[in-house]
């Protein structure tokens, strides 16, 4: 079920307990944390399978009528479910209702990695296209894709 989730406390929890089942693809403990203490400040969407939360979204004002997908999660035995896509559809209706008018994601180039690659697929089926790439905004080895859409 995909729930907006107002608590400021459990918002980091739900992000604690997805992002660390997700190491592989949130490896790096400062980045990680930085996510989870974010979280309690921002549009917050999960969704809870029974009773555990399968995954989550979050999102961040970056302008005055701009919001970023900042983070987003969903557990590997949840994968391939629709979770990823429900998540998002929710999101950008609630970013919609809040004025905002257009939506961004930041990840890696696409043809980088193969787990990156499925990721950019995912965002381009969602609607959204290429704005701008950064090849040093990360470093050398994660060159930075952007991708907008209007909301």
């Amino acid at each position: 079920m995909i729930e907006v989730i107002t608590d400021k406390t459990l918002k980091p929890k739900i992000a604690r307990e997805v992002l660390e089942a997700l190491k592989d693809w949130f490896e790096v403990d400062e980045s990680r944390e930085q996510y989870i203490k974010e979280s309690a400040d921002q549009i917050f969407i999960a969704d809870k399978e029974d009773d555990d939360y399968a995954g989550f979204l979050c999102l961040k004002q970056t302008g005055k009528d701009t919001i970023e997908l900042a983070v987003m999660g969903v557990k590997k035995e949840f994968h391939r479910h629709g979770i990823g896509r429900k998540l998002f559809e929710k999101a950008r209706e609630e970013a919609a209702k809040a004025g905002y008018s257009f939506m961004q994601v930041k990840t890696v180039k696409m043809g980088v990695y193969e787990d990156y690659d499925i990721t950019n697929r995912f965002y381009l089926s969602c609607g959204f296209k290429e704005f701008e790439v950064f090849p040093l905004l990360w470093d050398e080895a994660n060159p930075c894709q952007i991708y907008v859409m209007s909301l």
